[in-house]
């Protein structure tokens, strides 16, 4: 796994009218990229996270709220193939919001699955690693026990299964693709904020700040394969099923922080705060199902992609 970020993915996905929801955001526009050239996209997106520049040149952007149904309609009318990353993001917005995280991120899916019911129309939602909660072991499989610590894991598990059940009960194409901590150019500040956080420590001259002792482990996703697992759930005949997206390897956070340093030849100092109430301890994907049935194949190791964004960034 120390292939560069490419965006390249191993699916033939054109000629298809793709709606991608939050497409001017993180995930979303990393699609819209690999989608414009052969698909007529389509991107949704009320720009409260993401932003217009991100939206590639070709693709057509739609102003909206994702709970907005008329607006909806709109956006997916004549739509063959949708790619679900609206969301409220923040676990500590969530917290803070918990009717507000529902509706955006339960209420609007349930309403963007029955619109895709009338499109007949394959959906690929964007699931999360926080269903699983505090995790009995590691490596995480699909069938582990699922009891999320956050308003936004709680609607994340309730996405999950709505998107299965709509497949089982109505025969809607559904796969949702449960992330676990992406990272890549053009991450939001507040998802996976520690790569980032660590970046601009690390650019000011630090020090680092690692929350607790550092030992917690996170399995962290290159968004360049993100992309390829969305791109393969597009054409997979096993659609109803949920998979992991993550890379089958996890790194400590202190180990992460030792990274940035290295990859920003930077000289800062690593420092130890309080940890964060209720932060899960490990986590890790079992990547073995996806690799399997649809083959997902992450290359994108984290020093590679790391070493990416300093150079992006101007920081080696």
């Amino acid at each position: 796994m120390d292939g560069t970020p490419s965006g390249a993915a191993d699916a033939d996905v054109s000629g298809r009218t793709v709606l991608i929801t939050g497409g001017a955001g993180f995930v979303g526009s990393h699609l819209a990229d690999a989608l414009v050239d052969d698909n007529e996209v389509r991107v949704f997106d009320d720009l409260s996270g993401g932003s217009r520049e991100k939206v590639p040149e070709g693709a057509d952007l739609l102003v909206g709220d994702i709970r907005d149904g008329d607006a909806l309609a709109e956006a997916m009318d004549g739509a063959d193939l949708v790619f679900h990353e609206a969301a409220m993001v923040s676990v500590e917005a969530s917290v803070e919001n918990p009717p507000r995280c529902n509706r955006v991120n339960a209420g609007a899916t349930v309403d963007l699955l029955e619109r895709a019911r009338e499109e007949d129309a394959r959906v690929v939602l964007a699931s999360s690693s926080a269903i699983y909660g505090h995790p009995e072991s590691v490596p995480v499989s699909e069938d582990d026990p699922k009891s999320p610590t956050s308003p936004y894991g709680i609607d994340k598990l309730s996405l999950d299964h709505y998107a299965r059940r709509y497949h089982d009960l109505y025969g809607l194409e559904t796969v949702p693709l449960r992330y676990f901590n992406v990272f890549g150019p053009g991450q939001n500040p507040e998802y996976s904020a520690v790569v980032n956080v660590f970046f601009r420590q690390a650019a000011s001259g630090g020090p680092l700040t690692v929350e607790g002792d550092g030992e917690q482990t996170r399995d962290f996703v290159h968004v360049s394969d993100v992309v390829q697992a969305n791109l393969l759930a597009a054409t997979t005949d096993r659609v109803g099923e949920p998979f992991n997206v993550g890379t089958g390897r996890s790194v400590t956070v202190n180990e992460l922080a030792e990274t940035v340093l290295d990859v920003t030849d930077s000289d800062a100092e690593i420092t130890h705060v309080d940890p964060r109430p209720g932060d899960i301890r490990h986590s890790e994907a079992d990547v073995s199902k996806a690799e399997r049935a649809l083959g997902y194949d992450p290359s994108v190791s984290l020093e590679a992609g790391l070493t990416d964004l300093a150079e992006r960034r101007g920081l080696r």
